[in-house]
């Protein structure tokens, strides 16, 4: 599965990767569920990168899950870790 993948390659320092494959997902037309959000955002706070991190920040408002606890915490996390 694509969240499989994702997560595979982020926990084992392919943050880059990671974050290739959830945009291929995104280009293959699969919705991002809340455990893709959630690793993906653990994975741009790995890489530092802020701006991948506001633009999937920007995705997961538009999908509902905003009021998601464990997605705010990996929100929290995430900009935390990018400073």
């Amino acid at each position: 599965s694509w969240n499989a993948m994702i997560a595979a390659y982020a926990q084992n320092g392919q943050a880059e990767e990671s974050l290739k494959y959830f945009e291929l997902m995104r280009v293959e037309g699969v919705i991002p569920d809340r455990i893709s959000f959630i690793t993906i955002l653990d994975a741009c706070g790995s890489l530092g990168a802020l701006s991948d991190g506001k633009l999937i920040h920007g995705s997961i408002a538009g999908s509902g899950l905003g009021s998601d606890v464990v997605v705010g915490t990996a929100l929290i996390n995430m900009y935390g870790k990018c400073g």
